[in-house]
């Protein structure tokens, strides 16, 4: 059973809210359904990111890592760089031009990966692809 499902270039992942970010994700699930585009990230590794500039949802650090896994999803609450979610496919070491960052872990997609790992690399060749994020219906 999933909490939420991440649709990237048409691509479905079941994805489960991480209790131990209620605050993240209190805020996020406030924004669903939503849709962005991802970017590969530029500093972090094998992950993609959507920007998100100066949005100030209030939130401090909780789960906070700069390693996330793959299928782990951190909200970067802003500061030293701009407000950004962080979707990891594969090895992560988050950072800026500004250093190293930690964020919250709130999402993990739990089915997929390697799926996951093949659109997250298209990504860096192709370029930005659709990415939404709907409330389960199960």
């Amino acid at each position: 059973m999933s909490d939420i499902i991440v649709e990237i270039d048409g691509h479905s992942f079941p994805a489960r809210f991480e209790g131990a970010a209620p605050k993240t994700v209190e805020a996020f699930r406030k924004l669903l359904p939503y849709s962005e585009r991802v970017i590969h990230v530029r500093w972090s590794g094998e992950a993609c990111w959507i920007p998100l500039g100066s949005t100030d949802f209030g939130l401090g650090y909780e789960n906070a890592t700069s390693h996330p896994h793959p299928g782990q999803m951190i909200l970067y609450p802003g500061g030293v760089s701009e407000t950004e979610i962080l979707l990891a496919y594969g090895p992560v070491a988050f950072a800026s031009k500004a250093g190293p960052l930690a964020g919250n872990h709130f999402l993990t997609i739990t089915d997929g990966l390697d799926k996951l790992a093949e659109l997250g690399r298209g990504t860096l060749w192709t370029g930005a692809k659709d990415i939404r994020f709907l409330a389960s219906e199960g």
